[in-house]
């Protein structure tokens, strides 16, 4: 048990990379005061896990809906994954990345919305993940509901992050979130390649 809700903890904490986030956070939040950054930090969490959660409850109905076998919803997301994983690994970190859009002054809610919210926190690897991982054929709801928790974790541990990110940034550097981010993306790349494996057995 202990063992999965690690997997599952690493898993959301290299899809969602909450230190890569701090940058992107730190960008967009420049101008803001404390206490609109608090408040961002919040909205940004918010948004972010009603989306996930969302996916969570939904997203395999949807998938059932469309005769979409979820063996196949595993290996395309773990090919996504993969390539997202290298992109991390080999490309553009995700602070460079994101930061790399940043271009005019937007308001307390837009910056929670977009980029922080979506597609930072809550980006298309972090649903993926929410989906595969509370698959209704494999897991029970009590593990889902389990797995769930653990991305409620991870996402109050990205909160805390950003609460803190000033004092972080001051530490770790930009430099710091871009070898984290691309730890994070070997990790997915592992991770990804373990999807693929299991939905090539799930379909065969």
């Amino acid at each position: 048990m202990w063992e999965s809700i690690a997997k599952d903890f690493i898993y959301f904490f290299a899809v969602i990379d909450p230190v890569g986030t701090i940058p992107v956070f730190l960008a967009y939040t420049v101008g803001f005061n404390a206490s609109m950054r608090i408040k961002v930090a919040w909205k940004a969490i918010l948004i972010s896990t009603l989306i996930l959660l969302g996916f969570i409850v939904s997203g395999q109905i949807f998938l059932e809906a469309m005769s979409i076998p979820l063996s196949a919803f595993q290996i395309a997301g773990g090919l996504v994954l993969f390539i997202f994983g290298l992109t991390m690994i080999f490309g553009e970190s995700k602070p460079e990345h994101e930061m790399s859009k940043l271009n005019t002054k937007k308001s307390e809610d837009d910056v929670a919305v977009f980029p922080i919210s979506v597609p930072s926190i809550a980006s298309p690897g972090a649903m993926m993940a929410a989906v595969l991982l509370t698959d209704n054929h494999r897991f029970d709801m009590m593990d889902q509901a389990i797995t769930a928790g653990t991305m409620l974790v991870v996402l109050g541990v990205t909160l805390l992050l950003l609460l803190f990110a000033t004092r972080i940034q001051k530490v770790i550097g930009d430099t710091g979130a871009s070898i984290l981010s691309r730890i994070s993306g070997l990790i997915l790349a592992s991770v990804a390649v373990d999807s693929v494996l299991t939905g090539i057995k799930m379909y065969f």
